[in-house]
């Protein structure tokens, strides 16, 4: 019997992405009526509005209607949590960009020309924009959250070594190629169809419900594909598809919202940039015994959500090392800068940036190899293995992975290698580093993980299918046609997918946490196991055979005696009036998670990985490149294996953009200046190291029961990246000690590494402040 999954298939789109044929929102042609909105936007950080005047706007030529939060008919918010992101602003103005007004006219050009024409006077009000000044300020958008684990104060008082020190970790624009964009189609009875570009279909529905005083039922989206997304849009969507919607209704005409690139980067959230302040306490080995952890994010003006991914971040500063005395405390800063939302990883890996740097600071100030640091304080398989939030790491396979990567990638000789060229290079330097990955798989707000699908077969054999996930080129609906191809026994062709439709599939999560397979391939495969069960029993009476003894294989249905074509036995069922459609629904079992204490069982099971990267530095530019990366990464039971290792791929190379070149950057007034390709640099193909060794860890199928035994592969690979950060370290280290190793700070571009090699020899860094040292002679 061939297998559908465990098999490398083709992504349903290829052909169409590589001919430029998949149709993305801002291919669906629109009547010759249709409308198109641009905003007007604040240009102060912090005011409010003294005078507005839209005149001028709504007698530009070709505008149709401007529209402010008094013409809202419902609720003036696109926030998902506590709903503190007005759609327009109406007296303060709390970061550069804030939408004030939109413009419709009858084309982009008129409305982007008319809102230039406003007439908007301010009260310029003190700004603070950066972690630093919010904490002075004790500015917060959510309370300060801590999780403690043991007596770390103790642990701080009776260490034998002891270190305090900083980490800088920037922030990250998505810079998804498909921008923001949602079309509003107005329907009967005062329904809308909205068009989104959006992770989160049913989010969106529910918040252009709210904006327009009506029901959900009142408001379909729909979504065939994004042009990427990351994270940014998960809550982000909202905002367009509002607006579209409101001036939909309104005008009783299409009406179609899509920003350009600097607006989009301009008015939409971002990675959350953090500052890390931890006092460590280790023995000669470098073992930590106890760990106070400082977190601060910066959050933006609103919390959107920043509640979810600060938490994360607590959740993921253990990454593999066991913290028998920790406490983390979590500072969620409110700035007048636009709010920071999701980004792959989630918080995750800013939690894993700083637990890293403080085991490679342990390492240096020991002189020690740092994977000898990092192996000392792995989680044990049957001791050692309790994280700080009280969740027992089960099926640990770290020790297996970094043993094998170690061995694969030649990683001792090639650390000897390079000290003896860094010895006689006085220029070049090089510096390599092996990072270890366990992230968390399942969504820290519970009631998400769950999942609903809808399988229907025809009578001709072929199924559609449509479910609660969106595909932004991860392969996702690839997967989940594998799975249901793979319990009808039929060819993958036989499967169609459908765009995700609220009205198909009602209250759906969003795609994110890595969950999109394991939760809607659960629910399809519900689905599809129900219809087969139905035919089983159908065969089984009209061919007087068990239930069980019918086997569907190969496109067909075999039974003792009898073998049929799938379709064939299809068709008798209809016409035996059998049901040949099927909703499925999923929840995620185990989990438990008490919010006000930090503790249960947050995570379904845990994905691993590692990757070893070597890179060079010119220590007279501070220019560097990846020479090699060796990459081994945990998925489980594969899928797919082709669309896994592009996932990896792909989540690496991002995770080194966010760590090396992609710098995002105010003004002093809170104006982003970094707003597109010509300022912001994202890694180009020429970014990717020459040498590159990605392979999957073999034989070992997840100990859960996910779907066909699998594991989430969205996110996990991007913080893998950390090896090339702490390979930058390793170099700088090499050319000018440790100290200038520590000074390093995310992202680590040119400017960086020269700031960072600017140590006057024999200086003792910031964070090197040995508190105490009780190593006798």
């Amino acid at each position: 019997m061939s297998r559908i999954v465990h098999q490398s298939q083709t992504h349903d789109s290829a052909a169409l992405h590589v001919s430029g044929r998949a149709r993305y929102a801002d291919d669906i042609a629109l009547p010759g009526n249709a409308l198109h909105v641009a905003f007007g936007m604040s240009t102060v950080a912090h005011g409010r509005i003294k005078f507005l005047d839209l005149s001028a706007v709504r007698s530009a030529a070709g505008v149709v209607q401007v529209f402010a939060a008094a013409n809202i008919p419902g609720h003036n918010n696109y926030g998902p949590v506590l709903h503190d992101d007005p759609i327009f602003a109406t007296d303060e103005i709390q970061f550069y960009g804030q939408p004030i007004f939109a413009v419709a006219a009858h084309s982009f050009d008129a409305a982007r020309r008319a809102a230039k024409l406003a007439h908007i006077d301010y009260e310029t009000l003190p700004a603070l924009l950066n972690i630093a000044d919010a904490l002075a300020a004790e500015s917060q958008v959510l309370p300060t959250e801590t999780l403690r684990h043991g007596e770390p104060e103790s642990a701080l008082a009776a260490a034998l070594h002891r270190l305090t020190g900083t980490v800088a970790i920037g922030g990250q624009d998505h810079f998804y190629l498909e921008g923001q964009i949602a079309i509003a189609l107005p329907q009967e009875n005062g329904g809308v169809l909205i068009h989104s570009s959006t992770q989160h279909p049913s989010e969106v529905q529910h918040l252009v419900a709210h904006a327009l005083g009506r029901h959900s039922h009142d408001v379909v989206v729909q979504c065939r594909r994004m042009g990427g997304a990351f994270g940014g849009k998960e809550s982000q969507p909202a905002l367009f598809a509002c607006v579209a919607a409101i001036v939909a209704t309104a005008t009783r005409l299409p009406a179609k919202v899509r920003v350009d690139r600097d607006a989009d980067m301009v008015m939409t959230g971002k990675r959350h940039d953090f500052s890390a302040e931890y006092d460590v306490g280790f023995d000669a080995q470098g073992r930590i015994g106890g760990l106070s952890l400082m977190l601060a994010s910066r959050c933006g003006y609103s919390a959107d959500l920043s509640g979810p991914v600060n938490d994360r971040a607590m959740f993921h500063a253990d990454n593999c090392y066991y913290l028998e005395n920790v406490q983390i405390v979590s500072h969620r800063c409110k700035t007048h800068t636009v709010s920071n939302t999701a980004f792959r990883g989630f918080g995750g890996p800013q939690g894993m940036m700083a637990i890293e740097a403080v085991v490679d600071d342990i390492a240096r100030y020991l002189q020690l190899d740092p994977l000898a640091v990092r192996r000392a304080n792995f989680y044990g398989i049957d001791e050692r293995n309790v994280t700080p939030y009280k969740m027992p790491v089960e099926d640990n396979l770290v020790h297996r992975i970094v043993d094998q990567l170690c061995a694969s990638s030649d990683y001792a000789a090639r650390r000897a290698e390079i000290a003896e060229f860094n010895a006689s290079s006085p220029v070049i330097k090089r510096g390599i580093a092996l990072t270890p990955v366990k992230f968390g798989i399942s969504f820290t707000a519970t009631q998400y993980n769950q999942a609903g699908a809808l399988v229907q077969v025809y009578t001709d054999g072929s199924v559609l299918l449509n479910h609660g996930g969106t595909e932004m080129g991860q392969g996702l609906f690839t997967k989940v046609a594998q799975v249901v191809a793979e319990e009808f026994g039929i060819a993958l062709d036989q499967v169609r997918v459908s765009a995700t439709d609220t009205s198909k599939v009602p209250n759906t999560s969003p795609t994110a946490a890595s969950s999109g397979s394991d939760l809607n391939g659960k629910a399809a495969q519900a689905a599809a196991q129900t219809i087969r069960e139905r035919l089983a029993a159908f065969a089984a009476e009209a061919y007087q055979v068990a239930p069980a003894e019918v086997v569907f294989a190969d496109g067909e249905v075999r039974m003792p005696g009898h073998t049929l074509k799938f379709a064939a036995l299809v068709h008798q069922a209809y016409m035996a009036r059998v049901s040949l459609s099927s909703t499925g629904y999923y929840r995620t079992p185990k989990i438990h998670y008490d919010r006000k204490t930090f503790s249960g069982r947050p995570f379904y099971y845990f994905a691993w990985g590692a990757a070893v990267a070597e890179v060079a530095i010119d220590t007279l530019t501070g220019e560097n490149r990846m020479l090699r990366v060796d990459i081994l990464h945990d998925v489980g039971k594969s899928l797919n294996p082709a669309l896994d290792i592009g996932q990896i791929e792909g989540g690496f190379l991002q995770g080194a953009g966010w760590l090396t070149s992609e710098e995002l950057y105010w003004s002093d007034k809170g104006e982003l200046k970094t707003h597109a390709p010509s300022t912001y640099k994202i890694p180009a193909a020429s970014d990717w190291p020459e040498d590159t060794r990605i392979s999957l860890l073999q034989d070992t199928p997840n100990a859960e029961d996910t779907i066909f035994h699998s594991k989430a592969v969205g996110e996990p690979p991007l913080m893998l990246a950390i090896s090339v950060f702490h390979a930058l370290r390793d170099a700088v280290g090499g050319a000018a000690g440790p100290q200038a190793a520590a000074r390093l700070t995310a992202p680590a571009t040119p400017e960086a590494i020269l700031h960072a090699l600017d140590v006057p020899a024999g200086s003792t860094p910031d964070n090197f402040l040995s508190v105490e040292n009780r190593v006798t002679a």
